[in-house]
């Protein structure tokens, strides 16, 4: 699917808050139907597994359909399976081609623990949820949460490893989701922006404003990151019962105030400084929205913040 440049700048000088509830609505339609497929399946598994690739608004879409799920009256809680990567050890972790850590490879995450909790919820019985700390990069299990499933409720688990062999394979019983940014945007039949660049640009707004990642980093980082889906997420979502896309027409004229400055402080030795300019030329065909228009509880409010959800 794809988004017409000239239709997105047609709305936005017509009625722009007109637009953004349009655009609004129509992914709460998917996550309604998301719920749907969830409660077909309530009496085969309580478990959802939600995977996607980095960027593409897992954490939002998973408390979202929980929040869906409980207006319905079925109780619901979403799970950050980051919490399941197991401590580094830099003698054992995974590396890439080039040496590095590699830390979008599934043998960073405690598939055992998470089978052994998914069966265990299966059964009513209670789990701790583990607490991972990134800053030191270790499992810290005695933060856990925990989480009992009474009947009739749902856990619905996220993370980009969801659909992987070792998660979904040993259940495929659960219900299993995919989400990704995956539209284009159009000039007629000429490409102005790139799928991947709305989940390039959500990621470094967000890594730059709340993670303290200058985004020359986070571009240095985007080719294992690429390289990762490619390996160990895209391969599985065929495996999903629904596979729907998290991009937003407005998105790329509200991220305009929040990318082009970040991304022209990017030093000219960066080698991804090419592509870099590529996407920062792409802007300038998208008419400008106010951030302060985008509802609290947007998707995009992952990334720029401002929002009515609580983000770890």
């Amino acid at each position: 699917m794809a988004y017409q440049l000239q239709e997105i700048n047609r709305r936005i000088q017509s009625d722009v808050k007109e637009f953004l509830a349009e655009c609004d609505q129509a992914y709460h339609q998917r996550v309604s139907l998301a719920a749907d497929k969830i409660l077909s399946n309530l009496e085969r598994s309580p478990i959802v597994l939600l995977s996607g690739p980095a960027g593409s608004g897992k954490t939002t879409t998973a408390m979202k359909i929980a929040e869906e799920l409980q207006r319905r009256g079925v109780g619901s809680r979403a799970v950050a399976m980051d919490n399941y990567f197991k401590t580094f050890n830099p003698k054992t972790a995974p590396r890439t081609p080039e040496g590095d850590l590699d830390y979008e490879s599934p043998l960073c995450m405690d598939m055992e623990l998470l089978d052994e909790h998914f069966s265990a919820l299966s059964r009513g019985e209670e789990i701790l949820i583990p607490k991972f700390e990134f800053a030191r990069q270790m499992r810290n299990d005695s933060l856990g949460t925990p989480l009992k499933l009474e009947k009739n409720e749902i856990a619905i688990f996220e993370g980009i490893h969801a659909l992987n062999d070792d998660i979904a394979g040993r259940h495929p019983e659960a219900t299993k989701l995919y989400i990704s940014a995956r539209s284009n945007v159009n000039e007629g039949a000429v490409l102005r922006f790139k799928g991947t660049w709305m989940r390039l640009t959500r990621r470094a707004v967000r890594d730059y404003s709340f993670r303290g990642t200058e985004v020359a980093e986070t571009l240095d980082m985007w080719a294992n990151v690429r390289r990762g889906e490619k390996l160990y997420i895209s391969p599985f979502k065929n495996r999903a019962d629904i596979v729907f896309d998290s991009s937003l027409p407005y998105e790329v004229s509200v991220m305009k105030n929040y990318a082009l400055p970040i991304l022209r402080s990017v030093p000219q030795d960066n080698e991804r400084h090419d592509e870099m300019l590529q996407l920062v030329d792409s802007f300038q065909y998208f008419e400008a929205i106010d951030p302060a228009l985008v509802a609290k509880d947007s998707l995009l409010r992952e990334f720029i913040g401002g929002g009515s959800y609580k983000y770890h």
